[in-house]
Parts: C-alpha cells; structure tokens; sequence
C-alpha cells in the first residue's frame, strides 16, 4: 500500500493533468475565424448534468492513467451540438478507462453558437431550425474530431501511447462526430477504433464504409426517445454488409444519453462490455 503522501500526490497529479487543455489548432479553427463568442460551463436544470456551451476554440482534455497501456480513446460528449454532457459522457468515461489504463482525451468540439442559456436555447427552437443549426456545424465538429485524432496520433510518444492504438468514441451528437471519424480519415488521422453510442446519423445521406473501416462498436436503447436506435442498426448493417469488424449491443430500455449514469438497468454495464471488446479486439491486454 502507498503511503497518503504518495497516493496524495498522485491524485494532485491526476487532478493537473486532467485540467491541462490542448488547443487543437495553432491559429484560429478554419471555418470560424470570425467567431469571438466565449465557452461557458455551468450546471443544465434541464439535462440536470454540467455541461459546457460556446465552444469556439476546439480543445483535448488529456486524462493520463498512472499506468499506461498503450491504448487511447478520444471522446466526443454528446448535447445536440449545443452543448457537452462534461461529466457522464466525457469526464467520467475518462476515469473508468484510466482506471483500467488506458489514455484518455475529453474533446470539446465546436458547438452552434448560443446565449448564456445554451441549453434552454436549444430546447426553445422549433425542430426544423434546430436540423438546420446542427447539419451546418457537423462539418467543423467532424473536422475537429478528425484533427484531434492526427494530433493525439502524431503527439503519441510524449503522451506513451501506440500511435496504431488511437480510437475514438461519441455520444449522440458526438457519436455523430465518431461517425466521421470512422468514415472520412486520411493516413494521418484513421482511428483504430470507433465507438458511436446512441448516435445520430441523419445527416449521412451518403454513408460509405471505406475500404480499411475501423472496427466498430455500437450501442444503443431501443426505447430511444430521439428513435436513434435505427441510426445504430443502419451503423452495424452497413459494417457487416461490407464484411467489416462490428459488434452492437442494443439494450430493450435506458432511453437517450444514458452515459455513465446509474439506472438499475442493463445500459449501466455497457462501459464493462466496451472494455471486454477493446481487450477481444487486441487493442488491451486487461
């Protein structure tokens, strides 16, 4: 056992690397140089969860396990692309995988501008404009998930990660950005993995499953609120009728945005059942 000194240092340790932020571009992000808003955090009444709005300069969060196995996974909060879920479906996420170790980097990808009030704002537009507002920021956040996978990948040595071990996770509107992820790379920036939880897509109207696709592993509840359990069901038969790796889990009951919460229901475990996976699929040995 660890005397409290150490253990007490190695926790302030942890503390300071998680708040240590990573811009993703040296200069101002290409598609929204004019953008002056400010990011905002604050506690969300109406998703009852911390959430952060007004993302206009991308950042990487980097969540370092004390004993790193190689691996890493980028992940992509979820909110509608109005705003991040921080804790259950970034920040928590983190811990539960350095835990087991493997390297973790929260992405705070550019976000629909909004009022002090992101969420509410949100909430407060009629369907169609939401669509709309959405479908015209997916190209940057993809592209944000896209850069942030070749700059994770080509900073591998300094974080004590496999460079061929870099994958990339989302949640609803963030699994979106992990669909990018897993179809629109280059060399630089193919992930080895994709991980789309209740995502949305939509906004694919043309999705190909490229030639060297990633693995996948999808989950989903088939009482989505937002019908988003079709969207992972389009996901596993396009990768399985390509003859590509997928696996999907698809629980009866746990909604959307379930996270890390606790529920007493089977979507509780998913987290474990993506660790079984990333170690059936060589990407961990634990």
């Amino acid at each position: 056992m660890r005397p409290p000194a150490i253990v007490s240092l190695l926790l302030l340790c942890t503390s300071l690397q998680a708040a240590t932020m990573i811009p993703l571009y040296p200069d101002k992000p290409p598609g929204s140089e004019s953008w002056t808003h400010q990011e905002q955090a604050y506690f969300s009444e109406i998703f009852n969860t911390d959430v952060v709005t007004n993302v206009s300069v991308p950042t990487l969060t980097p969540f370092l396990p004390e004993e790193p196995n190689g691996a890493s996974v980028i992940i992509a909060p979820g909110g509608g692309f109005h705003a991040l879920s921080i804790n259950s479906e970034g920040n928590d996420v983190a811990t539960w995988l350095n835990e087991r170790g493997v390297t973790a980097f929260v992405l705070r990808y550019r976000l629909v501008p909004t009022g002090a009030e992101g969420v509410a704002e949100m909430m407060g537009k009629n369907p169609e404009q939401a669509r709309t507002d959405m479908a015209a920021i997916l190209p940057l956040a993809g592209a944000d998930g896209l850069r942030a996978l070749k700059l994770v990948r080509e900073r591998a040595e300094e974080f004590n990660i496999d460079p061929d071990r870099v994958g990339f996770m989302g949640f609803s509107a963030g699994g979106a950005v992990a669909v990018m992820a897993a179809t629109n790379y280059d060399d630089a920036s193919r992930p080895a993995f994709v991980a789309p939880i209740y995502a949305g897509v939509g906004n694919f109207t043309e999705l190909q499953v490229p030639a060297d696709a990633p693995p996948l592993f999808v989950v989903a509840a088939s009482d989505d609120q937002l019908g988003l359990a079709r969207d992972s069901v389009t996901l596993y038969n396009k990768w399985l009728q390509a003859g590509k790796s997928v696996e999907m889990h698809l629980y009866a009951s746990g909604g959307h945005g379930f996270g890390m919460r606790q529920q007493n229901l089977p979507t509780d475990t998913w987290i474990a059942r993506f660790g079984e996976w990333l170690n059936a699929q060589g990407f961990t040995t634990n």
